[in-house]
């Protein structure tokens, strides 16, 4: 009899003795999942940065470190340290000043270590990122070109050179000048058809100039190696590198990504060739990094997400190397065992020129920065995702909207056809063909 009545009250009360409903189930985990990450972020306030300097490696990081006392610092960065889920594990805290207003990251070297710990980053619920602006801020090599070592220089564009395919050196066709061909192509002056998105960012022009001109008050440092070995750029009456003579100073011009380490004339040039191909003719290359695409391919989405402004990106490099040699000089000797002199300015400027640009925006804050730095050119990725419409691409190629649709389409079914594992050559060849009749 007390078994009936226990069975008709767990009836009554809607509990089955047989399956547990899937969705007090789901409902449960939620609950948990929720009561779990309030534990691992019990007591912690939410941090909202006014500036957040992104680091790849520990030199570019220890400079502000060691740095923090010296008058003119921005002050102890490692005042609070604050251990970040998906951050890398050799560098798994975000540092920061006592009052939250400057913090410091270190991501690790190379294109996926960016993603992942700014991916960690932008989704953290520890910060609060939507009026942040961030610095990235470490060492390049320099074309001699456009600078020299321990050049500080600014960026608009950031351009992913090595997003192509490559013949090996020995087998590059005899009408080819490079081993490298546009993603889609079928030579190295084409415009890629096959767009992954990543090719080329920009940023805001407006605010790398006021970034360049906060910089300009930096006395920058040198080195006597240094100086002695951007004076070999003069040898044999070559006039092409004079600015690479020159002592350190302040710079406007863009990045390549690449993962490779690359050295050397052919590759130099031929870099700088894929990066005035993908920006339309207007972007310049002088500096060469690995993390900058992906860093801002991560911070476009979060952006599309309203998470951070992507107009409060700031694309700082020091010159730490050249990434050619001198006339008469090998690129192996130029890689490998030349002393360039370029690695401790570089890293030293970093903070010396980085620190007037934390602290003109500190200081106005609340007359200038607040509100934002509207940009004066469009801002984004190859695909418009912010909004506005890229002045680089085949649309800017092609020129018309008529145009533009005619290649989004023909890349379109060339990327349905790849899906299915063909080739679609034809599709292909009417993509590069529409281009050439621009």
């Amino acid at each position: 009899m007390r078994f009936t009545s226990l069975l008709q009250l767990l009836l009554l009360a809607g509990v089955s003795l047989v399956n547990a409903s899937p969705v007090l189930e789901k409902k449960d985990a939620d609950v948990r999942e929720k009561r779990d990450i309030q534990v691992v972020y019990k007591g912690c306030d939410v941090i909202t940065p006014k500036v957040f300097i992104i680091s790849m490696f520990s030199p570019e990081a220890d400079i502000w470190y060691t740095n923090a006392n010296i008058k003119g610092s921005i002050g102890n960065l490692l005042a609070q340290n604050i251990t970040v889920p998906g951050f890398s594990p050799l560098f798994p805290e975000a540092h920061c000043l006592k009052d939250g207003s400057v913090c410091q990251l270190t991501t690790g070297e190379s294109e996926i270590n960016a993603a992942s710990t700014i991916t960690a980053l932008v989704h953290s619920p520890l910060f609060d990122l939507k009026n942040t602006y961030f610095l990235i801020g470490g060492i390049a090599g320099i074309n001699p070109k456009y600078g020299t070592l321990g050049d500080v220089a600014f960026s608009k564009y950031a351009i992913q050179v090595a997003l192509q395919y490559e013949f090996d050196a020995r087998e590059i066709p005899a009408n080819f000048t490079t081993g490298y061909v546009p993603q889609g192509a079928y030579a190295p002056d084409q415009y890629p058809s096959s767009i992954y998105g990543t090719e080329v960012f920009e940023v805001s022009e407006t605010l790398r100039d006021i970034a360049a001109s906060f910089a300009s008050s930096a006395k920058l440092n040198d080195s006597s190696a240094a100086k002695a070995y951007r004076a070999h750029y003069t040898d044999q009456g070559v006039t092409i590198y004079e600015a690479a003579t020159k002592a350190p100073g302040i710079i406007k011009c863009d990045t390549a990504t690449s993962d490779v380490y690359f050295s050397g004339n052919l590759l130099g040039e031929a870099f700088e060739n894929t990066t005035k191909l993908f920006t339309n003719g207007s972007g310049i290359y002088c500096m060469t990094a690995q993390e900058d695409n992906a860093t801002l391919e991560a911070m476009v989405r979060a952006a599309k997400g309203k998470l951070v402004d992507f107009a409060r990106i700031i694309v700082m490099r020091t010159a730490s190397d050249f990434d050619r040699p001198y006339p008469g000089l090998s690129d192996i000797d130029n890689l490998f065992y030349a002393d360039q002199g370029g690695f401790t300015p570089a890293i030293e400027n970093i903070w010396l020129a980085g620190t007037p640009v934390v602290q003109g925006i500190l200081q106005g804050w609340n007359s200038k920065f607040a509100a934002g730095i509207k940009p004066s050119n469009y801002i984004g990725d190859i695909f418009g995702t912010l909004g506005g419409t890229p002045d680089f691409g085949p649309g800017d190629v092609l020129g018309g909207a008529s145009k533009k649709r005619e290649v989004e389409e023909v890349v379109d079914r060339r990327s349905m056809y790849n899906q299915k594992g063909v080739m679609g050559a034809e599709v292909a060849r009417r993509a590069n063909g529409a281009m050439q009749d621009a």
